[in-house]
């Protein structure tokens, strides 16, 4: 029954396997976290950003409508007078004017 039982350095022999490989797991899943934590923040940041762009959007379009008498005719009325700046691959405005008179339907989505 000999050839049945390990032998001391067999057992060592694997004991030096297992903790080779320790460091290799353990950076593995300080790599895994950190991608993790990557894409929680880029998924709040992008919603920061839209919030944001929400804020600007409604403050220059009060702005017009205070100074002028009348809302922006279009989205690139804003962007060439009150200097509205976003990232447009990320965003997608839809601006719809009602009326000279009548608050803009403003809609912003996220382009993935």
């Amino acid at each position: 029954m000999a050839r049945f039982e390990y032998s001391d350095s067999h057992r060592s022999s694997r004991r030096k396997r297992i903790t080779a490989f320790l460091p290799l797991l353990f950076f593995v899943g300080v790599i895994a976290l950190f991608s993790f934590a990557t894409g929680v923040l880029s998924g709040g940041t992008t919603a920061r950003q839209k919030a944001s762009l929400e804020n600007a959007l409604m403050n220059d379009i009060t702005y017009c409508y205070a100074t002028t008498g009348r809302y922006p005719t279009d989205l690139e009325m804003i962007k060439s007078q009150y200097g509205l700046t976003y990232d447009e691959d990320l965003f997608f405005v839809d601006y719809h004017v009602q009326g000279t008179n009548i608050f803009p339907d403003v809609t912003i989505l996220e382009q993935k």
